[in-house]
């Protein structure tokens, strides 16, 4: 009989608007129970700063989760001390619905941004697009084929750019109708999975994942008439999201 691994404790921060949260946090649980040794503490946001600094990897999934300055430097803290944190879709997400349209103010969490390595800006409206590798060799996307999706599409703003690795980008350039930084007529490519390391720790982000039920648009409208599961359907997405966790696991 093989020796059994030790206890290895998770953070799961899900919460936030806009987005099918229960169903992403339930999708999240059940790829983290492929690990039977992970335990995992979940919350909904991050004023669980101690809890979070005492797990082994932090896992997020959030949409205009807003931390206050001394949880932004609890989770710098904890990247450079070392830990891994894979964060998903709009963790880096800020929205305030102006008059003019959706802003992404820089001012929501500056510090937050630098450790993430990026800070959404916009998206054009869900539609195909095709998911591309740039790093190929990666043990977190090798053998992962090339795919379409049909996502939002995250047009950021980046920091430390020239220290990113970048595993998958896509190809855009256009409108992102309805938000205040609409014009992306310039841009080419952008990042949709990469490493950002940071001290002895790392973020692993994927912009990937937008989920929608029909009641997850309040206070803008009580009843969304589309159910939205984008990647979530795809089977390229599911491995990339394994793999992050063996790459928390520090298994990759």
């Amino acid at each position: 009989m093989s020796d059994p691994k030790a206890r290895v404790d998770a953070y799961l921060v899900a919460g936030g608007l806009y987005h099918d949260i229960d169903y992403a946090r339930v999708e999240l649980l059940k790829l983290l129970a492929e690990h039977p040794h992970v335990r995992v503490k979940v919350g909904s946001d991050y004023r669980d700063t101690e809890g979070i600094a005492a797990s082994d990897f932090l896992v997020t999934y959030t949409c205009d989760v807003r931390p206050t300055d001394e949880q932004q430097e609890a989770l710098a803290a904890y990247v450079r001390g070392g830990g891994r944190w894979m964060a998903l879709h709009g963790t880096n997400s800020a929205l305030d619905f102006v008059e003019n349209g959706v802003d992404a103010p820089r001012s929501a969490f500056p510090k937050m941004a630098h450790t993430l390595g990026s800070q959404f800006v916009a998206h054009p409206p869900i539609q195909q697009y095709r998911i591309e590798k740039r790093a190929p060799d990666h043990p977190l996307v090798h053998g992962v084929d090339e795919f379409e999706t049909d996502d939002e599409l995250y047009l950021c703003e980046y920091h430390d750019f020239e220290k990113l690795e970048v595993l998958l980008d896509c190809q855009y350039s256009g409108k992102a109708e309805g938000f205040i930084e609409a014009d992306w007529e310039d841009a080419d490519r952008h990042l949709v999975m990469y490493l950002r390391p940071l001290g002895e720790g790392a973020v692993l982000y994927n912009t990937l994942g937008h989920c929608r039920g029909h009641w997850d648009m309040r206070p803008a409208m009580d009843y969304f008439p589309a159910v939205e599961r984008c990647s979530w359907e795809k089977p390229e997405y599911h491995e990339l999201l394994r793999r992050s966790i063996r790459w928390c696991l520090r298994e990759l």
